[in-house]
């Protein structure tokens, strides 16, 4: 007596279903790989503009450190530049006097000559696309109320704004109209009253405990501020959004 080789229905069922499955799993292996690679590409992407903007901070830091260094000493200038890109003028003769917001003859020399070479440095094609504002603090000493600082130290930013953009000697009037709008975007003039003092050193007072310097603390500090905030953000709430 002879027997059917042919599988039952159901011995069918079961091995196209399992066929099935098993093709499903391969699909979402694939799909999972591919999601990773995507998520470790990106990931590659935003370190590397991370990376770049670091570099584009220092490369600028470099850069403004060797253009000034000559003119920094402590005989001539006496300024320092910080890796936070900020500018300190320390030489006392000419800063503020008390409770005065008026530039003194030899501040005015010293911005017709800073100014110009400062803005032709951040106006290069590498820096510009990368800068989010140039900032004009103002400072006061710890001296009088602090909301009345807070305004004289306002209008002692307002003072050097109003040089370095209006002067006669000033650079501003010889760009064309989208560098102009482009310097005016950048630039801002904020008030710190007397909440970031120095000492004799030219340190901040409240991180190193030390006694305040009146003549330094009243002041004004050019200070760069980078899209690398911008670009942070950006990146969270892509992440957010993953």
């Amino acid at each position: 007596m002879k027997y059917s080789k042919t599988k039952k229905p159901q011995e069918q069922y079961w091995i196209s279903l399992s066929d099935i499955m098993t093709g499903l799993m391969v699909i979402f292996m694939f799909i999972a790989i591919s999601y990773m690679l995507q998520i470790r590409e990106k990931q590659k992407e935003r370190d590397q503009i991370l990376e770049d903007f670091k570099n584009t901070k220092m490369e600028l830091y470099q850069e403004l450190k060797e253009e000034f260094e000559e003119d920094f000493r402590e005989d001539k200038w006496n300024a320092v530049i910080d890796e936070d890109l900020s500018i300190r003028f320390l030489n006392e003769r000419v800063l503020f006097d008390y409770n005065r917001t008026n530039l003194k003859p030899e501040f005015k020399r010293i911005l017709d000559d800073f100014f110009p070479r400062y803005l032709a440095i951040l106006l290069k094609d590498k820096y510009r696309s990368k800068i989010a504002e140039v900032r004009i603090e103002g400072h006061t000493d710890s001296r009088g109320e602090y909301m009345y600082n807070v305004s004289l130290s306002q209008k002692r930013t307002a003072s050097v704004l109003d040089y370095v953009l209006f002067s006669y000697n000033s650079p501003f009037r010889n760009f064309d109209g989208e560098t102009r709008r482009l310097i005016q975007f950048w630039l801002t003039a904020t008030g710190f009253s007397s909440g970031r003092t120095l000492d004799a050193d030219g340190q901040f007072t409240l991180r190193n405990a030390t006694v305040e310097d009146d003549n330094r603390s009243r002041r004004v500090e050019f200070r760069i501020i980078t899209k690398t905030d911008e670009v942070v953000q950006k990146i969270l709430k892509e992440m957010e959004l993953e």
